[in-house]
């Protein structure tokens, strides 16, 4: 069970992932070993499975990024999700119902990158047909 002293913790990493025990001990007014401890606690439940790099806002606008929706043949949906795996410009893959089978996130460095990816990912086996669309701008992320 999280607790809503757990969720404020949780929001606080969210935002700075590499935040002192101690920042976090006096932000959210509890002590370092209290907050050491329920981190721990909430590695140890799999609340918690890691810590990763976020760009910065300046890189990211950078990037041309795209949702591509993949139809995938059935038989071939391990095979297809452990090439698009491979894929190190997807830095997000989610199977979804509906007419489509899979949603891919892609981040590249322009739009010429951006189209061989496309290309890469309609040539795969298993792929059927795909379709893209370019993210123009985020209103908000959590």
């Amino acid at each position: 069970m999280i607790t809503d002293e757990d969720e404020r913790l949780l929001s606080i990493l969210r935002s700075n992932a590499r935040a002192s025990i101690s920042d976090l001990a006096r932000v959210l007014n509890l002590s370092r070993s209290t907050v050491q401890n329920r981190m721990q606690r909430l590695e140890q439940n799999g609340v918690i499975q890691g810590y990763v790099l976020q760009y910065g806002s300046g890189y990211l606008s950078s990037l041309v990024s795209a949702h591509v929706s993949i139809k995938v043949k059935q038989k071939l949906t391990t095979k297809t999700n452990v090439e698009l795996k491979q894929i190190p410009q997807i830095s997000e893959l989610y199977a979804i119902s509906g007419e489509y089978d899979l949603i891919a996130v892609l981040q590249a460095q322009n739009t010429a990158q951006l189209s061989q990816l496309l290309d890469d990912i309609g040539n795969l086996e298993g792929v059927e047909r795909t379709d893209s669309a370019v993210i123009l701008e985020t209103k908000f992320k959590r």
